[in-house]
């Protein structure tokens, strides 16, 4: 690769992530103009169109997406090693850029940010905090943290707690009008909330282990919702029965404010687990973090 080459990469890094020229010229101090000939100096370089122009947005083509895949962590690391390398005498320093659900994002990660700051005040934590299912290599990000059974099968992952126990719970005074029910097939009579899941879009089945077997449970009641705040607070108000980790609840149920129901049929999933590609060299400042998370009890 030549120093041409290498300048039009960078420059093209910026105009994928903005999407626009006129911002990704602002961006740079640059004219557009100048820009765009940059872009296509490169790719004719390369024999291949990285962005596809139209009136109001640019956005990568399939060849410049799989071009960004490798670009971003390498140019990522390339910076967080400049930054390690200025403060040689074993003081972290960069960018950590994690994708972490909402719940381990306020359970876990913040609590035992502020000591960890103490310790690398020259590190910055970079949080996109999102239930949805995240590529973490295609979207420039260190490491992540989800459930367990939410990993792919390239990904390095360290626990970061025990395994979690679903629950399906109402409120006593939704168990008031509408009984407690003891079995599986007593839910079809049920309000049963309903979640949509924001990795997939489709509504979540609800899931039990019987005789020894895993059977998913289509349910139906008044209420579909994507957030689990909206969830929670609808089981509290009476709306109907929901589906969620134990964890979710504990406090609530501990109070009596919500009553679980068929214990017996839950099943127990692969905790959380803060987790990075395989084929990606683990930096100094994501093992500082990992043994960090580890040491404080998670």
């Amino acid at each position: 690769m030549n120093q041409r080459e290498l300048s039009g990469l960078l420059l093209f890094k910026v105009v994928a992530e903005e999407g626009s020229f006129t911002r990704a010229a602002r961006k740079l101090g640059r004219s557009q103009s100048g820009l765009s000939q940059a872009i296509n100096a490169l790719e004719q370089q390369l024999g291949m169109t990285l962005l596809a122009r139209s009136t109001r947005s640019v956005r990568p083509t399939q060849a410049g997406l799989q071009l960004m895949e490798t670009l971003a962590p390498a140019l990522r690391q390339i910076d967080n090693r400049i930054a390690e390398l200025k403060h040689s005498q074993g003081v972290l320093a960069g960018t950590l850029r994690l994708s972490v659900m909402e719940y381990p994002a306020r359970t876990i990660l913040v609590p035992a940010l502020p000591e960890f700051q103490d310790a690398h005040p020259y590190l910055t934590i970079e949080l996109e905090v999102s239930d949805r299912f995240v590529d973490i290599v295609a979207d420039g990000f260190d490491a992540g943290i989800r459930l367990g059974s939410h990993l792919e099968q390239d990904m390095i992952a360290a626990p970061l707690g025990p395994d979690v126990t679903a629950v399906v719970v109402g409120s006593p005074a939704y168990f008031e009008r509408h009984g407690v029910p003891g079995s599986l097939e007593e839910l079809a009579s049920h309000a049963c909330l309903n979640y949509r899941r924001a990795s997939h879009g489709d509504i979540y089945n609800w899931q039990f282990n019987r005789d020894g077997r895993q059977v998913e449970i289509p349910v139906k009641g008044p209420l579909i919702t994507n957030d689990r705040h909206v969830m929670m607070s609808a089981v509290q108000a009476g709306l109907g029965v929901a589906y969620l980790l134990r964890p979710y609840v504990e406090d609530e149920i501990s109070r009596g404010q919500l009553k679980s129901c068929l214990d017996e049929f839950c099943p127990v999933w692969p905790g959380y687990r803060i987790y990075y590609p395989a084929r990606n060299q683990k930096s100094k400042a994501l093992s500082a973090l990992i043994t960090h998370l580890r040491s404080t009890g998670y």
